[in-house]
């Protein structure tokens, strides 16, 4: 008796993979207004160049600062509303073609598809429900006791082994008889261990050969 084919689980990154470049900082500023955006951002500068530059936790800390400097205190519904007219138009201007057909691709072929982001979670989940996606993860905002955001994470900032584990944890809970031949799709050293988890990775990075995921092959040019 011939075997069921294994389930199929394609994993894509939104800033930098899906969309030109990062969508953070630009949805900050929609949220909090440009001026207070860029003067809390001077104000931290050096952490955040840091964080640039090392990755890692350094990286999640300064995020999360600037987080807390932009975010804290503001009513989620607010928040909330502001997220999905932001990127509703950030992906009219930035969606990357190439991919976006590619992830369309995937859903033509039955398999389940999920974005895995640092960016916002509440604005991931909209990217994802725009293009028929079945699951987003990304950074989760903690919200007070009366409906304020305290600008702190909600668990982890969801890049490097936080997205691992996140997908794990939803691979778990899709329920699968038996464990899913998994495709990955990114662009940065945030997505490292991501593809190197993958049965098929893919390096989306504009730098291609120089860039942290040079390792791994690029978008295959068709999808057929």
């Amino acid at each position: 008796m011939p075997h069921a084919p294994s389930p199929v689980v394609a994993a894509f990154d939104l800033d930098g993979t899906l969309t030109d470049g990062g969508s953070v900082f630009k949805w900050l500023e929609h949220v909090a207004g440009r001026g207070t955006a860029l003067r809390a951002a001077g104000r931290l500068i050096v952490p955040l160049t840091l964080g640039a530059l090392r990755s890692g936790r350094t990286a999640d800390r300064a995020k999360e600062r600037l987080f807390r400097s932009l975010l804290a205190g503001r009513e989620w519904s607010s928040v909330e509303h502001a997220s999905r007219s932001f990127i509703l138009e950030h992906l009219q201007r930035h969606l990357r073609r190439p991919t976006v057909a590619r992830l369309r691709w995937h859903l033509e072929q039955g398999h389940d598809v999920v974005l895995v982001s640092a960016s916002p979670e509440v604005y991931v989940d909209i990217v994802a429900r725009e293009l028929g996606a079945h699951g987003a993860l990304g950074t989760r905002l903690a919200v007070d006791p009366l409906g304020r955001l305290t600008g702190g994470y909600l668990g982890r900032n969801c890049r490097g082994k936080e997205k691992m584990r996140r997908l794990d944890e939803w691979i778990d809970g899709r329920g699968y008889s038996t464990p899913p031949d998994i495709y990955a799709y990114g662009n940065s050293r945030g997505d490292r261990r991501l593809l190197a988890r993958a049965t098929y990775p893919f390096n989306l990075g504009r730098l291609g050969r120089w860039g942290a995921l040079r390792r791994y092959p690029s978008l295959p040019v068709t999808t057929g």
